[in-house]
């Protein structure tokens, strides 16, 4: 009898992979080609006017360090929130496991709108810092929570896949020979943990140099102090400066996907490094 021959779902690799080609470059590397062809057409000084004025470098300084402290906060309590949905059983856990999509769902003016609501003067939490001569909206510290918010998503469903996959045999076996919690969470949980960690720093990362609509309303918008980039890009646009408005967009793809790809390699050493020991 003739052994049956198994059938793919989809279509063969050649037509498979001319489908994603096509797709990856109508979506993704057209529009980023414009980028380039667009700013092309300014010289090297004008080019160099449009990117490296004193309010343009102040908005790459608050969006690309705000975004920084936002996924490095994310980093320790996504890994946190991760860790207590897979570790322990309490009432409630399906909603609290559905209240970290949220930020998904939910429209990012929205959001924006709701934080400043609350982090204000003379808002329901922000009344009460600033009694405590700490102001938070309307600063780089508003700016921040709004990115937080909005990228702890990414870290947590990054770590909980991993942390599910884990060996408890693992752990027990540490705990038997004399580590302590500590100890075994340095040694034994968290070398597995650091790429899932390292790809959720970077999702949220960049995530957050792009976001506009819940950080718009927070910030205040004040030129040198709380304006970001992707507004100023956005003021350029509306002043019809198409050029200004794609160099700056230009210097943030390019700072962007440098990051991403030192992030990359971090990772991928990391992985090779728990895969080799």
């Amino acid at each position: 009898m003739k052994g049956s021959k198994s059938k793919n779902v989809l279509p063969g690799f050649g037509l498979s992979m001319g489908f994603t080609i096509f797709y990856l470059c109508l979506i993704v590397l057209i529009p980023l080609a414009g980028v380039f062809i667009k700013t092309a057409g300014l010289s090297w000084s004008e080019f160099w006017n449009a990117v490296a004025n004193p309010r343009v470098l102040a908005s790459y300084r608050v969006s690309f360090l705000t975004a920084l402290f936002a996924a490095a906060v994310n980093v320790v309590f996504g890994l946190l929130v991760a860790w207590v949905l897979v570790r322990y059983r309490f009432p409630g856990k399906k909603i609290v496991d559905s209240l970290v999509d949220l930020p998904f769902a939910l429209p990012t003016a929205v959001a924006g709108v709701a934080l400043t609501a609350i982090y204000a003067p003379n808002g329901w939490i922000g009344q009460y810092a600033e009694r405590l001569g700490l102001s938070i909206a309307f600063t780089p510290l508003g700016i921040t929570i709004a990115l937080m918010f909005i990228g702890l998503p990414f870290v947590v469903r990054t770590v909980q896949p991993v942390l599910q996959d884990l060996e408890k045999e693992v752990e027990e076996a540490a705990v038997m020979l004399g580590a302590y919690r500590f100890r075994t969470f340095r040694s034994v949980i968290l070398p597995e943990l650091v790429p899932a960690l390292l790809t959720g720093f970077a999702l949220a990362f960049a995530r957050g140099i792009g976001e506009y609509g819940s950080v718009v309303f927070i910030s205040g918008n004040m030129p040198m102090r709380t304006e970001i980039a992707p507004l100023l890009i956005m003021t350029k646009l509306e002043q019809y400066d198409y050029m200004g408005a794609t160099a700056i967009a230009l210097v943030m793809l390019v700072v962007s996907f440098l990051m991403l790809l030192l992030i990359n390699y971090l990772q991928w050493r990391a992985n090779r490094h728990t895969t080799t020991s």
